[in-house]
């Protein structure tokens, strides 16, 4: 079974209510069997747009990763979240097929 992964770019605009949100989305994340991939970071960006802060959480599975995102303790999060700044966040399904080589 493919794991479910978390794409997420986030500009921040309020530091101290987005700090709210990452001291307590580590229990929601448990919960469900993610573990942080990239957490912030140096990054470049050759292409396209970005934002100030990226993360990638990897689940189990895809199931696991709707399931968290959709979950009412994160919901509750997300309130938290929101007016702090502005984000893109993709759902996505991992691959298990052949590699280049």
């Amino acid at each position: 079974m493919a794991k479910g992964y978390w794409i997420a770019r986030v500009d921040v605009h309020d530091a101290e209510r987005y700090q709210q949100y990452a001291q307590s989305n580590g229990p929601v994340f448990a919960r469900f069997g993610a573990r942080f991939l990239v957490r912030g970071g140096a990054f470049q960006a050759p292409e396209g747009h970005s934002r100030s802060r990226n993360v990638v959480l990897e689940f189990p599975s895809y199931q696991a990763a709707l399931d968290c995102y959709h979950s009412a303790e994160y919901q509750a999060l997300v309130a938290v979240r929101a007016p702090a700044g502005e984000a893109d966040i993709v759902l996505i399904e991992g691959y298990d097929g052949p590699q280049p080589g």
